[in-house]
């Protein structure tokens, strides 16, 4: 059942007509044709979320169970993520995050964890088949959403576990790994990292440019999110098909921050045909945030220095962290708000149209630094009525949802095939 496109003209139009009363946030109305009823933009919204597939190409969950686990199959008491928050907010497709942190690239363990939190996803659809169901492609995506399940594809987050031997890559690719954020907070043997000033590669490494070329052969997307700005360039001179950025914002509005994207990289990106999935969070969103992170960081290294602390030290480290949760007590971080993810939106549509733009959210991967009306799964109906207000139209909405991850995933599929 297709729903009443409201585009910026014809809410204009609606508004002159009284068909839309009052042009208010959350009480203008709109006629839908299909149904006799007149719903509000907060209906609409709903409607959409509820028939159109949602991909989010980035949520954390293995990770938090792994710290402290719950059944996600019900309502939980922590985290960003579960089955009844999922249906409420209509999302289908949860990319599951297979993070594995940067200290493990010195310890040892990195692809260990990485399957032993695959394992922990596979359970999770073994115990709820009636709930959740996996997804190893584009189609499979599309047939549990038809049969009223919630997918659970992977991405990988820190390419660490691939240990400099592609044999790992299909290893992965079989377990269901569909995308590869190449580095995370630390450079790696494949990449430099955004957050890491020791860059020794300046860019990928000679194993880095090869694993490229072999998850294009495999299937497995690129993502460029975490990777330093040398890196993403190289990726874009290497790579035969779209890439994606899983979770990233525009750094337009927070100079500096290499994390983002900027507008001449995403420029790129799009004329690669690819996308950048937008987080929600005002560590990404928000420069406010990044102004009170840097004076954290300051704050924090006198207090490391004046203790004469060790980070690497389990007890020197618990004493940091009792320091930055008492910082955090007296110096709330700014978690953004929805408005400025709107705008996050607005600058890349208007950078290189709608075509190249999605949703990664970083859901239980930021502390719950999350605005108000986004703070878990259940608030994708939040971000569509803000899309609607300002005046974006059914069909580009649906793009933005899943369209144009699901049209680069497709492609990376059909690349693959040929290889």
């Amino acid at each position: 059942m297709k729903s009443f496109t409201l585009g910026k003209l014809a809410l204009i139009t609606l508004c002159s007509t009284a068909i839309l009363t009052g042009c208010e946030d959350k009480t203008a109305l709109v006629k839908d044709p299909a149904t006799p009823k007149v719903m509000t933009i907060a209906q609409q919204a709903k409607k959409i979320a509820k028939e159109t597939i949602i991909v989010d190409t980035h949520i954390d969950v293995p990770y938090r169970l792994e710290e402290e686990y719950e059944d996600v199959s019900k309502a939980t008491e922590k985290g960003d993520f579960d089955y009844p928050r999922a249906v409420k907010g209509g999302l289908d497709a949860a990319f599951m995050s297979i993070y594995i942190p940067s200290k493990l690239q010195k310890t040892g363990g990195s692809k260990a964890l990485a399957d032993k939190l695959i394992d922990d996803v596979e359970a999770i659809v073994k115990q709820s088949p009636d709930k959740f169901a996996l997804a190893y492609s584009t189609q499979q995506v599309q047939d549990n959403f038809a049969n009223g399940l919630i997918s659970l594809p992977m991405g990988m987050e820190n390419g660490s576990p691939i240990e400099g031997d592609l044999a790992n890559l299909q290893h992965f690719y079989q377990r269901g790994i569909r995308y590869i954020t190449l580095a995370h907070a630390k450079t790696n043997h494949i990449s430099d990292s955004s957050y890491d000033e020791n860059r020794p590669a300046q860019g990928l490494t000679d194993f880095g440019k090869q694993l490229i070329v072999e998850m294009n052969n495999l299937g497995v997307m690129v993502d460029i999110s975490h990777v330093s700005d040398q890196a993403f360039y190289q990726v874009m001179e290497i790579s035969k098909v779209p890439v994606i950025a899983s979770h990233s914002s525009a750094r337009h509005f927070t100079p500096g921050f290499e994390r983002n994207m900027s507008d001449k990289m995403i420029t790129l990106l799009a004329k690669n045909g690819g996308v950048i999935q937008m987080t929600f969070s005002g560590i990404f969103t928000s420069q406010k945030f990044r102004e009170q992170s840097a004076a954290y960081k300051l704050q924090k290294a006198d207090f490391i220095k004046v203790n004469n602390l060790d980070e690497a030290l389990e007890a020197d480290q618990n004493k940091i962290d009792e320091f930055e949760a008492a910082y955090e007590l007296q110096h709330p971080y700014d978690v953004g708000t929805l408005g400025l993810v709107l705008d996050h939106f607005d600058h890349v549509v208007k950078l290189v149209g709608i075509d190249h733009v999605g949703i990664g959210s970083d859901f239980d991967g930021v502390s719950g630094i999350l605005p108000q009306t986004l703070k878990d799964v259940s608030g994708y109906p939040n971000l569509i009525e803000g899309l609607l207000q300002r005046g974006y139209s059914e069909p580009d909405i649906k793009k933005l949802l899943s369209g144009n991850l699901m049209r680069v995933w497709q492609q990376v599929e059909e690349y693959a095939a040929k290889h």
